[in-house]
């Protein structure tokens, strides 16, 4: 019987060995930029290069074999030619690796006969004790142990809640490089490839039980066990929060997903009703599953009825009242007392003490938007408030006093107030940023409004581009939260 996978030793491995490393003059590959990517992402743990020819690279000597290695390694990288894969994973086995990670392709992603037996060879030597991630994968990024991808050496090191799953090792390293700049922070990320040994099943599994994470997200292209895969997901998400993005639904999608990890696509009519029944969250895209992500992992576990709104400027309010019917979310008004004391602070004229609220302009100090907030938090029927932001507005009054944009605008402040109130209410509260000036000529508000938000995600404060992403994002967590309460009942 085959052991089960000691996750410890693969996402926290002490030694690694990489094997196809080029010496110095060679070709780099992927071999060669793993080692890079480890050393930037400053692992560390002992890494031993393997390449017949010896050498150097990046300062460390090249093994001829991995039998050379002294002692016992934890965990194996093998970017070798395909037909060499089999003897590489054999001896890495022996050297007493827990499991190793098959960067190489040409395997049955081919659906050539040599192809699906060197993977069939995988398979075979993975049942004698080594767990096998790939082949045709990228492997793990884990913040915790500096594990990373070869083509993402500036991944973070901070640890957060959200995991990832990925047929796709492109998908991976990019959703990991989205996080970075959206405020995602991650547990663990894999790229598994055609799954020879190790696939979705085995790492939700083993996901469901890690108390670093508490949202798992998942790209999927095809599956090989239906019954298991749906079993499983079922079973994760009466814990916590599974979001499928999932690939190849349109006739050609499935045929480029065959070529891509050799797995089954299956039907854009069976999917998103099978994900229903088993209370997982479909997303569109990887722009949707990282808003997804980002709502479930900084907003408090419940479901958010309805929200108050607070913006310069009337079509804001329009566009906010209608992404929140689409995603059925509440947008109550006040009280015409409420509304009262909440006029007293708003400009006038042009101003509406209505929810949502009108502050009249843009540059409206952040103390005004304190209080509306803090007079909105008493409504009973307010779980969450959304602030919009329109930073952008103030390049105009910084070219006027031939300032710097970020020199005038208040985003330091505004990020103070809203963690604030949101202290002092118990409520929380979602900025939108939207920016409309993007050109070359417009770097210095891009610049600003980046570090507006990392202050404001600092804070805890989730951050969305456009109103309607984060309404969508609050969807998500209402539909998961009410299948929970749902189930519980």
């Amino acid at each position: 019987m085959q052991p089960p996978p000691d996750y410890e030793k693969m996402f926290h491995p002490q030694r690694i060995a990489i094997l196809g490393v080029s010496p110095e003059g060679g070709n780099v590959g992927l071999a060669n930029g793993l080692v890079l990517a480890l050393q930037a992402m400053r692992y560390e743990g002992e890494i031993s290069p393997v390449n017949p020819k010896g050498g150097t690279f990046a300062g460390l000597n090249i093994l001829r074999k991995v039998e050379d290695i002294p002692g016992e390694i934890d965990f194996a990288v093998i970017a070798v030619a395909a037909r060499l894969v089999p003897e590489s994973l054999e001896a890495c086995r022996k050297k007493g690796a827990a499991g190793t990670e098959i960067l190489s392709s040409g395997f049955s992603e081919l659906g050539t006969p040599e192809g699906i037996s060197l993977e069939q060879e995988i398979r075979e030597i993975a049942s004698r004790g080594i767990r096998v991630i790939g082949p045709n994968c990228f492997g793990i990024y884990c913040p915790k142990s500096g594990l990373t991808f070869m083509p993402s050496p500036d991944l973070p090191r901070e640890t957060g809640p959200v995991a990832f799953l990925s047929q796709s090792g492109g998908m991976a390293s990019d959703f990991a490089s989205i996080g970075k700049w959206m405020g995602l922070r991650f547990s663990k990320v894999v790229s598994f490839g055609n799954g020879a040994d190790l696939r979705d099943v085995d790492f939700l599994q083993y996901l469901h039980d890690d108390p670093e994470t508490r949202v798992i997200a998942m790209y999927v292209e095809g599956i090989k066990d239906g019954g298991s895969f749906f079993e499983t997901i079922k079973s994760v998400a009466r814990e916590k929060p599974v979001i499928v993005c999932k690939g190849g639904l349109s006739e050609a999608g499935q045929r480029a997903v065959v070529s891509h990890t050799a797995s089954m696509g299956g039907s854009r009519v069976i999917w998103p009703a099978i994900l229903r029944q088993v209370h997982a969250i479909q997303v569109q895209d990887m722009q949707e599953m990282a808003q997804a992500s980002l709502a479930f992992s900084l907003l408090p576990e419940r479901v958010y009825h309805g929200v108050s709104v607070i913006g310069g400027g009337g079509a804001l309010g329009v566009a906010a009242c209608d992404a929140a019917e689409s995603f059925g979310i509440a947008i109550p008004s006040f009280s015409s007392d409420l509304k009262s004391r909440i006029e007293t602070f708003l400009p006038k004229p042009g101003s509406s003490a209505a929810n949502p609220v009108d502050v009249a302009n843009p540059f409206v100090p952040p103390q005004i938007l304190k209080e509306v907030l803090r007079h909105g938090a008493m409504d009973e029927r307010i779980d969450l408030q959304i602030v919009i932001s329109l930073l952008y507005h103030y390049k105009a009054l910084a070219r006027a006093m031939g300032k710097p944009v970020a020199a005038v605008t208040p985003y330091s402040e505004l990020a103070d107030v809203i963690a604030d109130v949101t202290k002092e209410t118990n409520k929380p509260i979602i900025v939108a940023l939207p920016n409309s000036k993007r050109g070359l000529e417009d770097l210095d508000i891009v610049e600003m409004m980046e570090r507006a938000r990392k202050l404001l995600l600092e804070k805890g404060i989730p951050v969305f581009d456009e109103i309607k992403d984060a309404f969508r994002g609050i969807g998500h967590v209402n539909t998961y939260y009410g299948y929970r309460s749902t189930a519980h009942e």
